[in-house]
């Protein structure tokens, strides 16, 4: 008897779920989002590629960029008002993100949705999560913050901030059950975004470089303080690199609002005959190149995604510098080495920084070809365990959240 009442109760449930589901499926789904800068924009467009699978009506908005406007996103803000770059920059620039955060927190309180999902963007999104939770609004974060990194303490902020984070790394939900907190690993879009084998001729064909080109991609960040702390840095040490060895070519894929002060500190550092600065195709740029010279952030984890050498850099406002300094947990500042637990990749910081540090590191990459081959080795390890259908995953745990169905216990 026992097991035949089992059985109907699971019946009765697998009911509910599929008329739960379908009302879901049925309904217009409105779906507030806030992503900040580049990175964030992307991951979340592939997430509302998930999403509009699942669901038939899909009405989203809120800050967003150009990758989510593709997929039907209503920006009320650009996603570019979120770039912000350190402690500094985010002091000058807070009285306009609070006001942002406060007037997008009123109207959807006023008119709310059925969920709320924060895309990265931590410093802005669990304060809002946090009230509109409160105000009964679900809540999903994708994109756990590095709190295994930094900032152990923002651990409590996101307990109370969100019904559901959706992760990107395999060790995080583990992490976050600790401490109470639902979450599901979804996998790395990058990963199934970027082939497991890179077609490099390919590349080069399309961005005018020749098969047998030594390539350097410069990647000085996304962010317009970055480039200012660091692309300076890099031409310099494109100049050095050119004086030892004059066949190099170099390209710098960068948004098309920054390629008028690149080119400008190209001329100034001498550099602007030899550089090729590109609108976009970060993508391209790290799939046709032999080495990058990157700034430390997601981009890092693409260029491994490529199976591309890199030296990694990373330089801010000294006061803010100080500060992460102090909050950091663990050795490593790059992406790549973080997931492998070792230096795989050279990280040049702050200071260390220098032009001609960074021409010896990059061109170190030339003569190691053993090393090289071994560093490909693991970061295709590493593409494998990242690569999921997240998409999928991460809109079939928004659903789980939507529906919220209290099962009886047999």
């Amino acid at each position: 008897c026992s097991l035949i009442s089992r059985r109907l109760l699971n019946r009765q449930n697998s009911l509910i779920r599929h008329k739960v589901n379908h009302q879901l499926e049925s309904k217009v789904l409105t779906i507030a989002m806030v992503a900040g800068e580049t990175s964030g924009d992307l991951l979340a467009g592939l997430l509302l590629d998930g999403i509009n699978q699942q669901w038939l009506h899909v009405q989203a908005m809120g800050i967003g960029g150009a990758q989510m406007k593709t997929r039907g996103f209503t920006a009320w803000w650009p996603s570019e008002k979120l770039a912000v770059f350190g402690y500094v920059d985010a002091l000058l620039h807070y009285r306009e993100i609070a006001g942002i955060r406060n007037q997008l927190k009123a109207k959807l309180i006023a008119n709310p949705p059925d969920v709320f999902i924060g895309v990265d963007a931590p410093d802005f999104n669990l304060d809002l999560e946090a009230d509109l939770r409160a105000a009964g609004i679900k809540s999903v974060h994708f994109v756990c913050p590095s709190i295994w990194a930094w900032r152990a303490k923002r651990v409590e902020k996101l307990k109370q901030s969100c019904d559901h984070v959706l992760c990107i790394y395999p060790f995080e939900p583990a992490l976050l059950a600790q401490h109470g907190i639902a979450a599901t690993f979804v996998g790395h879009p990058l990963a199934s975004v970027i082939p497991l084998q890179p077609d490099k001729a390919q590349a080069r064909q399309k961005l005018g470089l020749q098969l047998d080109d030594r390539v350097i991609a410069v990647l000085p960040g996304s962010r317009l303080s970055e480039i200012k702390h660091l692309a300076p840095r890099y031409f310099k040490a494109v100049a050095s690199m050119n004086n030892a060895y004059t066949a190099m070519k170099y390209i710098v894929p960068t948004l098309p609002q920054f390629i008028p002060l690149l080119q400008q500190m190209a001329r100034d550092c001498g550099v602007d005959s030899i550089v090729q600065i590109v609108s976009g195709q970060s993508h391209l740029s790290l799939e046709a190149c032999d080495v990058t010279l990157i700034t430390s952030g997601t981009a890092t984890l693409e260029a491994a995604l490529y199976k591309r050498p890199m030296v990694i850099a990373y330089a801010l406002n000294g006061l803010s510098y100080q500060i992460m300094k102090r909050k950091k947990l663990q050795l490593w500042v790059g992406l790549p080495n973080i997931l492998c637990q070792k230096f795989v990749v050279p990280e040049l910081l702050q200071d260390a920084a220098t032009p001609e540090a960074l021409a010896n590191a990059t061109l170190a990459w030339f003569d190691s070809p053993e090393k090289v081959a071994d560093l490909e080795r693991q970061f295709t390890e590493l593409h494998h365990q990242l690569k999921r259908n997240t998409s999928e995953l991460a809109a079939h745990a928004i659903s789980q959240v939507l529906q919220a169905i209290q099962v009886p216990r047999a």
